[in-house]
């Protein structure tokens, strides 16, 4: 049967991009002017990236950097991942993709599911680290046989797509009444060529970043940071900091906040970025008037943070909510801090490249027994803890302790807790640890110890 005469498409890849606008009304309530948003989840693989993904192939099959029966290798926060996926599927390729370990699970489910191999680096590690996602990428390359890296960090056909396609689109579908774009950033591909595109169309259109807290966009230094999937520790040359006119740095917490907002109130099931993105042009807004315009880039669907921006029992480990199940009368692990004798326990931890004999000093000083083992200066993030050390182990090994330090014995990390979470709900975990690392909106602020919950306990039930 001919189907030209049909409005089917002939392949997935034929569904890229073509995505519709919807003006955010609730969210937008109070801002003076109208919010737009770009809706980039009806692309096939659900995100922006199928964009980026198709152009870059195009590119390669041409220039010849990609053959037949080729495999691609690509770091990844999951996205261009699942982009790439569906045009190896399509073309017949293999695929492997290398991500950090805050990369929720459903995104490397996702990537299963289309057939491709997924590898999985520490987050918390510098870039050039022979174990971070970029380098670890870069090694399987050389020792894959015809295998093809699309570099979505250096590539310019990453951007070069947003040229040609998202820029144009957002052009027309605002008759060019656009006055403010705002988006995320990670490789910088969609803001730098939106960017470039909007502002040949009309130099005074503001170009935003909405950027992660600690990003270096922002003027951060790249530490970790727990919303995925924009910013970045390092620059990518795919980011063109000319058409960038401001950028806005938003906290993780107000980037899941407003994640659960949007969702709830607009009926847009959006990514963590997505959070950022729409914070940063609520923020925008409020300097603005009612002839302004501003369109805000929701680049992919919260299917992959169920288990964590939408899981009330994660939101809470992490700090960033009380206990779904808290009533008043509960008392909270913040109660149990606020209980102790002295002013709250600055968080106490050791580093890895400590020596051991220094770990001893500390824990014998100040009566602890374990304590976590994390990088960076305070205030460091729940990504920088990389495991903790026992006084036990420490002691046991005391005799050969010259020239070891505490990564040579590091063990998994202490049970997490959030601040909000009902001490009852902690006290059931006591069978499994007895030292609790807590966290306030996704940072450790201290340590509580088994002894120290039951004494708050025992003394709530007296009162």
């Amino acid at each position: 049967m001919d189907l030209s005469d049909l409005d089917v498409a002939e392949s997935v890849l034929d569904l890229i991009g073509k995505t519709p606008m919807v003006q955010l009304k609730k969210i937008a309530s109070g801002s003076p002017c109208p919010i737009i948003a770009k809706i980039e989840t009806t692309n096939p693989g659900g995100s922006i990236k199928d964009r980026a993904a198709i152009a870059m192939i195009d590119a390669a099959e041409k220039e010849g950097l990609l053959k037949p029966g080729g495999t691609i290798i690509e770091p990844t926060s999951g996205n261009t991942g699942i982009g790439l996926a569906i045009v190896a599927a399509q073309r017949g390729y293999k695929c492997v993709f290398v991500m950090t370990d805050k990369v929720s699970a459903e995104k490397v489910s996702l990537l299963r599911a289309y057939g491709s191999e997924v590898v999985v680096c520490p987050g918390a590690v510098e870039p050039d680290d022979p174990n971070s996602y970029y380098s670890t990428a870069e090694r399987l390359v050389k020792e894959t046989p015809n295998a093809f890296q699309p570099n979505q960090y250096h590539n310019p056909n990453n951007p070069k797509a947003h040229y040609e396609t998202t820029g144009p689109e957002i052009w027309e579908q605002t008759n060019g009444e656009i006055t403010h774009f705002v988006a995320g950033a990670g490789t910088g591909g969609t803001i730098s060529g939106v960017g470039k595109f909007l502002k040949e169309m009309n130099k005074d259109i503001q170009i935003v970043v909405a950027d992660p807290e600690n990003s270096v966009f922002s003027g951060g230094s790249g530490r970790p940071y727990l919303v995925e999937g924009v910013g970045e520790d390092f620059w990518p040359t795919t980011y063109d900091q000319s058409v960038v006119d401001l950028t806005i740095p938003i906290s993780d917490a107000d980037s899941f906040s407003m994640t659960k907002r949007v969702t709830e109130e607009e009926g847009l099931l959006i990514g963590g970025s997505c959070g950022t993105a729409v914070a940063g042009a609520l923020k925008l807004a409020k300097d603005l008037s009612k002839d302004d315009l501003v369109v805000v880039l929701l680049p992919d669907s919260g299917r992959g943070y169920l288990s964590k921006i939408f899981n009330p029992v994660w939101m809470a480990k992490m700090g960033f909510s009380n206990s779904d199940n808290d009533t008043p009368s509960h008392k909270s692990v913040l109660d149990a801090i606020n209980f102790r004798n002295s002013e709250t326990v600055e968080l106490l931890y050791l580093n890895p490249e400590e020596t051991v004999s220094s770990a001893l000093k500390t824990m014998e000083k100040n009566e602890i027994s374990h304590l976590p083992v994390a990088v960076g200066e305070m205030p460091i993030s729940a990504a920088e803890v990389l495991g903790s050390i026992s006084k036990e182990i420490l002691i046991n090994n005391s005799e050969n302790k010259d020239g070891l330090t505490v990564k040579d014995f590091l063990q998994p990390p202490i049970e997490i807790v959030g601040v909000g979470e009902s001490i009852f709900n902690v006290v059931k975990l006591f069978d499994k640890s007895k030292t609790f690392l807590v966290l306030d909106k996704g940072r450790p602020i201290t340590v509580l110890t088994k002894s120290e919950i039951e004494a708050f306990v025992s003394e709530s039930e007296n009162l």
